[in-house]
């Protein structure tokens, strides 16, 4: 069975299903081109306000295919870095695309499944999810990501373990640290991501596409500079339609619908 990145609609989400059963939907470089293509087209859609990273029978992603690698440490080592390009083209398409994404985790995500979650801007996982950074325990070091996130997301001697002793960590002790947004129980994470997708489904977006992009900026910039982006995108959404909505409806107590 080949890997696939299965597409589904639900409302104004687009799902998006890791499924790769043969090998506890690993990743490779179809689902990258998938993935980065998906976003591409969801992107103009006004039928899509959100998107949901999942995977497929009750596994979130089992990082990279370990046959695949072996094989490709026969090959030149520029045939793992496209592969690695690939992935990474990915990460970046969910970090810069303007509308909310949610990574719904049941089992595990490990290595580059972890760093995949963590690429998406909020994370439902059910209670008995493990996450690792398994990269160490086969003598690797982490890719899509993964450094960049934890080291931003946690504590450097807490990052520093996660990533050197490769070490599963539940998703309820990510939740406590602040990793996890919301706990769901197992087999409900997807549900429960969905709940959570219409209530930002249901907010302008405008508004959310300056938030994430401000959050993303943010990470480099100094207090003057991001303070100036706050101005610019507050004045531009004070202007948009959307809270000529939000206001009126605010004021007459009512439930806004926006555009």
């Amino acid at each position: 069975m080949t890997a696939q990145l299965l597409s589904t609609s639900e409302g104004l989400t687009l799902v998006l299903t890791l499924s790769n059963p043969e090998f506890r939907n690993a990743l490779g470089p179809e689902i990258y081109a998938a993935g980065v293509e998906a976003l591409s087209v969801a992107e103009s859609s006004a039928d899509v306000r959100s998107v949901i990273i999942t995977g497929a029978n009750g596994i979130f992603c089992a990082g990279g295919n370990l046959q695949r690698l072996q094989s490709n440490r026969q090959l030149p080592p520029e045939h793992q870095a496209q592969s690695i390009e690939g992935l990474h083209n990915w990460i970046e398409a969910i970090r810069t695309f303007p509308k909310p994404v949610i990574a719904a985790v049941e089992g595990p995500a490990a290595g580059a499944g972890f760093s995949l979650a963590l690429a998406c801007d909020m994370i439902v996982a059910a209670r008995n999810s493990v996450f690792v950074m398994a990269y160490s325990s086969i003598a690797l070091s982490p890719d899509g990501g993964g450094s960049w996130s934890l080291s931003r997301a946690l504590p450097r001697q807490l990052a520093t373990e996660l990533l050197m002793c490769g070490e599963r960590i539940g998703a309820e002790r990510l939740q406590q640290l602040g990793v996890v947004n919301r706990l769901a129980d197992a087999g409900q994470a997807l549900r429960q991501a969905l709940e959570l997708c219409e209530q930002i489904n249901a907010r302008a977006p405008n508004a959310l596409t300056s938030i994430k992009e401000l959050l993303s900026d943010a990470d480099t910039s100094n207090l003057n500079a991001q303070l100036a982006r706050e101005r610019d995108h507050f004045v531009k959404n004070l202007h948009h339609a959307n809270a000529g909505i939000g206001i009126s409806a605010f004021l007459n107590k009512q439930k806004p619908s926006y555009n």
